[in-house]
């Protein structure tokens, strides 16, 4: 796929104000939420064989490498990925098993162009990640850039300069900077005022090359000027990349969320179209939901820019050969299995090329790159027919179009974007709804 961004403006062109043309129906939204939920339940149940090992690398492939940190210092309710209460004792020992066990990764021959280290709270140890990021670069020395997640909370803690000159690109779970949305989701007391963060950012920028804000929309009261305002402070702090979720609710989230936290469903197209009118113009438009001022940057969904990247720590997920692997939930397994020189892996599951295909046209409608050149490449196949069913569809309801200058591309409307911002947001809670299921049966000595 090629790595153009979505929107192009010629260079000197005068820049209307965007207008984003969304004319799907609520109905069909609920609709495709509705289909997604089938395949997303079908495609991620967890009927998986044991597995102790990861396979060897492919020649000719290239792979991204994802580290785990499970801890958090305090745990939001809407949150479902997989993380512990932060005990220093327990965090530096799993530091120790995570280096060992890239080491195990390096011996079966892999090498990586790119690092994501996601949570938890990456930042919890800044000492022990700046660390693990420096046995990284020497394990496999054609990492290029390095990506990593943190909180307000860390952002001006003595060790956070640590990871200056080692981190190329820092996302900050802002979520919104209106002190009645962070009082509402327990991060006023938590994370400070939206403020208080504003200024944290402001003081963080200088670290990095790249900083990302993480926004969320879709929460009860987050009235059009409340979402223009926390866009407004996000440009003033002028990052490279801004990323909009919105708010997912799982099945485990779906009592503490839904009823509570989460706006009306039929609020979403038009916040989402909000959107896109404030960031396209100062913004390229990487995904569905990303945006930034380069179109050629690594950013938080690394799937789109690698089709096989491996997973190292507790609750990791590695896609290599069509297969998705599953490190162990548990803490305590996790510690043993790196200790007797084993993986963290416990679980594997195969997926058929059709799976595959449909996976990659999902991501293809997210990230706006979708080309019947890379189904060709990559699976031998002719797009229109190999996924006749999607491609009719979504042609129908105008997410699609060809691309009058290149046959092989096809181009994402906007109606395209507020489908695959859906697609992707059922796809992610399904793999929430993924973990809470390996993370049910752990008992407190697991944790």
């Amino acid at each position: 796929m090629s790595s153009s961004s979505i929107i192009q403006t010629a260079p000197g062109a005068l820049i209307k104000p965007y207008q984003a043309n969304i004319t799907v129906p609520n109905w069909m939204l609920s609709s495709m939420e509705r289909v997604m939920q089938y395949y997303v339940d079908k495609n991620l149940r967890l009927d998986t064989q044991s597995a102790s090992m990861m396979p060897a690398p492919i020649e000719g492939k290239k792979y991204m490498l994802y580290a785990h940190v499970p801890f958090c210092h305090t745990l939001c309710s809407f949150c479902t990925f997989h993380r512990f209460l932060f005990k220093e004792e327990k965090a530096r020992a799993y530091f120790v098993s995570l280096r060992k066990e890239m080491e195990m990764v390096k011996a079966l021959g892999y090498d990586f162009e790119s690092m994501y280290i996601g949570g938890g709270t990456t930042t919890v140890l800044e000492d022990e990640l700046a660390r693990t990021i420096e046995h990284a670069k020497k394990l496999f020395p054609s990492i290029k850039e390095v990506s990593c997640e943190s909180d307000p909370q860390h952002l001006d803690s003595p060790g956070f300069k640590q990871l200056e000159g080692l981190v190329d690109r820092m996302s900050i779970g802002v979520q919104s900077f209106n002190d009645d949305i962070l009082a509402m989701t327990d991060r006023l007391d938590k994370f400070g005022s939206g403020q208080q963060t504003f200024d944290k950012i402001m003081a963080a920028k200088e670290l990095f090359p790249i900083i990302n804000v993480d926004l969320i929309f879709g929460f009860r009261g987050q009235t059009d000027e409340v979402i223009q305002n926390d866009l407004d402070m996000a440009s003033r702090l002028d990052p490279r990349q801004i990323t909009t979720y919105p708010l997912m609710i799982t099945h485990q989230t779906r009592k503490s969320v839904k009823g509570k936290l989460a706006a009306p469903q039929g609020d979403m197209a038009r916040q989402y179209r909000q959107i896109l009118n404030s960031l396209n113009g100062q913004y390229n438009q990487l995904s569905a939901w990303a945006f930034g001022k380069a179109n050629n940057e690594g950013f938080d969904e690394y799937v789109i820019d690698y089709d096989e990247y491996l997973g190292v720590g507790s609750g990791s997920f590695s896609f290599l050969n069509d297969t998705l692997y599953v490190n162990t939930f548990s803490l305590r397994k996790y510690q043993e299995n790196i200790a007797s020189g084993r993986m963290g892996v416990e679980q594997q599951k195969n997926y058929s090329q059709k799976d595959v295909m449909q996976y990659r046209f999902l991501l293809g409608m997210f990230s706006g790159r979708l080309s019947r050149k890379y189904f060709r490449d990559t699976f031998g196949v002719n797009l229109d027919w190999a996924l006749f069913k999607e491609m009719t569809s979504m042609k129908a309801i105008g997410a699609i179009k060809n691309d009058p200058k290149d046959p092989d591309n096809l181009i994402v409307t906007d109606n395209g974007k507020m489908m695959g911002l859906l697609m992707m947001k059922e796809f992610y809670s399904g793999m929430d709804n993924v973990r809470a299921q390996l993370r049910k049966p752990l008992k407190p000595c697991d944790m």
